[in-house]
């Protein structure tokens, strides 16, 4: 062991603490306020969804404890345990080309991941969300989704990894501002095709069909000067009864997509509302200020595995002798997450910041009463708590809380909307 073993010892149980804190932290919060409805919510949350909520968020903190012990194992034991050290001697010892050889490794960590944890993803689908009524999978979709999702993992992530283990290879010093723009170029390929060829593999996708909610709707967009891509309904409820809309795409592939479950829960004009919402992220350009963050983050990150893949200290720190690229690039993904913890309150308050624009845009351009109840019935729906724990929300919410995003609402309701009416 040398210094920067001490310091990564250092970060990641210091994580796994505040995390753990952090948790603790918010179970007490639900649990203190489990059989009272808050009063800003009174009237308009029962006590029944009220109690549910609660419940239904301690038992995914209970999940998300075992989640963080395994992850914190796993990745003491592909470094410091030797496990990567392993994987890369046998691998050596093999007659692949080392571009091969090191896609193998990248593969092989990945793989041996996603076994281990998959007993936690299960009881998460049939556990958890089975219990509280949420889960609408079966086993054979849940095997299927897995193989696909292993499937499309091979078949896009084989030709970027080669990419960037070859630029490594023979890019010198230089080689992460390359692979930063062929990283980029995937990215902006992959956004663009995933609604047409790979959502649909999952979900299927209809358009929004004719009526008085479609007219409702494609009027919203005419006055926001946005262009209609498309609108299409998601049948979400094949897999889970949860409920959202979104975004997806750019240029002719731009799509708006709202879950089946979303129209069955919501009226027309709290409909309006939420598109209205999502448009506010497109119209306050938040999509480009997100993608930009990103591209400045992954060619921060790159430029720092650029230096670190020449420091035989972050090589003998973390457990591995056998020096190359592929081990370098498992090293800093299996490592990174634990420096990145202390960071996500800036990235979050950065999201919460982009919601509240959003719920403005949504207030000046529809109704901010329908979007209020429009909100209040997702909460109750999707039993997301109302009181959350302030410094736990800080660090995983990218969302506000519920009470501060309604509040927020109602400060910023337009002259032109109807009344607000507090939910007391």
């Amino acid at each position: 062991m040398n210094e920067f073993s001490l310091l990564f010892l250092l970060v990641l149980f210091l994580g796994v603490g505040v995390e753990l804190w952090l948790g603790w932290r918010q179970d007490r919060s639900v649990r203190q306020h489990r059989n009272r409805v808050p009063k800003a919510f009174a009237g308009q949350i029962p006590l029944q969804a009220h109690q549910k909520a609660a419940d239904y968020t301690r038992a995914r903190l209970s999940l998300s404890r075992w989640q963080i012990l395994l992850s914190t194992l796993l990745v003491l034991a592909w470094t410091l345990a030797g496990g990567l050290e392993v994987v890369a001697s046998l691998l050596a010892s093999t007659r692949l080309e080392p571009l091969w050889s090191g896609t193998a490794i990248v593969f092989a960590v990945l793989l041996i991941n996603g076994l281990i944890e998959l007993p936690l993803d299960v009881w998460s689908t049939f556990g958890i969300e089975q219990r509280f009524g949420f889960n609408r999978s079966s086993p054979a979709r849940f095997l299927r989704d897995k193989l696909l999702q292993a499937l499309l993992l091979l078949l896009l992530g084989t030709p970027i990894l080669l990419a960037i283990l070859w630029l490594m290879q023979i890019g010198g010093d230089t080689w992460w501002l390359l692979a930063w723009g062929v990283w980029m170029a995937f990215t902006l390929l992959l956004t663009w095709i995933y609604p047409s060829w790979i959502a649909p593999l999952f979900n299927r996708f209809e358009p929004l069909p004719e009526g008085p909610l479609k007219q409702r709707l494609e009027r919203l967009l005419s006055k926001c000067d946005f262009e209609n891509r498309g609108m299409y309904v998601m049948d979400g409820s094949t897999r889970s009864s949860h409920g959202n809309a979104y975004f997806t795409g750019f240029g002719r592939n731009r799509r708006i997509v709202f879950f089946d479950t979303l129209l069955e829960g919501l009226d027309e004009a709290q409909v309006e509302a939420v598109l209205a919402h999502e448009l506010g992220h497109f119209k306050r350009r938040h999509v480009l200020k997100r993608l930009l963050l990103s591209a400045l983050m992954s060619l921060g990150g790159l430029a720092l595995l650029g230096w670190l893949a020449r420091q035989d200290w972050f090589y003998t720190g973390l457990g591995v002798e056998t020096q190359s690229p592929a081990t370098a690039l498992v090293l800093f993904l299996l490592v990174t997450p634990a420096f990145m913890l202390f960071v996500s309150p800036l990235l979050s308050q950065l999201s919460r910041r982009h919601e509240f624009e959003a719920d403005a845009f949504a207030a000046q351009q529809s109704s901010a009463q329908a979007l209020v109840d429009g909100l209040l019935r997702m909460y109750r729906d999707n039993a997301s708590t109302l009181t959350p724990d302030r410094l736990y929300s800080l660090f995983h919410y990218s969302h506000p809380p519920a009470a501060e995003r309604i509040a927020h609402l109602l400060r910023r309701a337009s002259s032109t909307d109807h009344p607000l009416t507090s939910p007391t």
